[in-house]
């Protein structure tokens, strides 16, 4: 068979619902009173499988006649070893980019939406029967892709870890997390339910939650709407990134003044664990792929090198 190029085409695929409860729950009819008997719709997680099946077979038949295809499940991504001249494309939801994007080191990345009825697709730009054009023009360099600034946090023992969208520090379960926060040469000690940190592409999800009740309270108090989302600059490839604490606690030994801001090139955000166990750093919403952080760590939070590249 001969092929438009011998690029190599990575495909990334995710599980759908369906595929995760047979997994979890060994057969399909098992999967199905599981679901019953919470009184969901099964016949819309089939659905739902039925529509990711059918696009992912249709993508690989229309993608093998171009170049040189590999198919990997999510769960491959962290040991998987990508080219430098490869081309990647995730089929799936807006998490699989932002969870591929963190493994690649400028690859260009499309992003196919699998079911434009059910996801609105933020990251998904790319139709499946598009895709193929596209991919096309990315072979032959005429594309355009957004860059995506990425965050990273370095461990005093050594450990790393970029996110796409956010991170995460707190504590495992719903306890207050202890720690010592520093930012601009200010430093306090707080205890809060934990810090968000968001990227540019990331303030689309988390973040926007925490300003949007931020400015509800506000309106509710002032009866002034004071569009705390709208004003900021939420561009994907701005040269800074965003944190916010959850519910600072202040007291006689805990402060609750360094709670919002952005961190930029020349002013990293630190923070000293001073909780005994379960303190962790996780990114993107994957709390199964954690740090731990615990008393005596400290942790610096920045800009990262990398940027992804998202096509469009």
């Amino acid at each position: 068979m001969k092929r438009f190029s011998d690029r190599k085409i990575v495909l990334v695929t995710m599980k759908t619902r369906l595929e995760e409860l047979i997994h979890r729950y060994n057969t399909v009819e098992q999967a199905q009173f599981y679901i019953n008997s919470l009184g969901g719709d099964f016949d819309d997680y089939i659905i739902e499988n039925q529509i990711y099946s059918s696009n992912l077979s249709l993508l690989i038949s229309n993608l093998e006649v171009i170049g040189n295809l590999q198919v990997i499940e999510r769960s491959f991504l962290p040991n998987f070893v990508f080219g430098k001249e490869d081309i990647v494309i995730a089929l799936g939801r807006d998490g699989l980019v932002a969870n591929t994007l963190k493994y690649l080191d400028g690859q260009p990345l499309l992003g196919v939406n699998p079911d434009p009825a059910r996801w609105d697709g933020i990251l998904l730009p790319i139709k499946v029967k598009e895709c193929s054009r596209v991919v096309k023009d990315v072979i032959l360099n005429h594309f355009k892709v957004k860059e995506a600034t990425m965050a990273k946090v370095n461990l005093s023992d050594g450990q790393s870890l970029l996110a796409v969208n956010d991170f995460f520090i707190g504590q495992k379960t719903h306890i207050s997390f202890r720690y010592q926060i520093s930012h601009y040469n200010q430093s306090e000690f707080q205890s809060s339910s934990g810090i968000i940190i968001s990227t540019g592409m990331g303030t689309t999800g988390w973040m926007k939650s925490i300003l949007t009740g931020a400015n509800n309270i506000l309106k509710e108090l002032t009866g002034k709407d004071y569009e705390l989302y709208s004003k900021q600059d939420f561009s994907w490839g701005r040269n800074s990134l965003m944190y916010s604490v959850r519910e600072p606690f202040a007291s006689k030994s805990t402060g609750a003044n360094i709670v919002f801001g952005e961190i930029k090139e020349d002013s990293p955000l630190i923070i000293r664990s001073e909780t005994s166990e379960n303190g962790v750093i996780f990114s993107d919403g994957i709390e199964s792929d954690f740090l731990s952080f615990n008393a005596g760590m400290e942790a610096r939070f920045e800009l990262s090198d990398k940027k992804g590249r998202l096509v469009y």
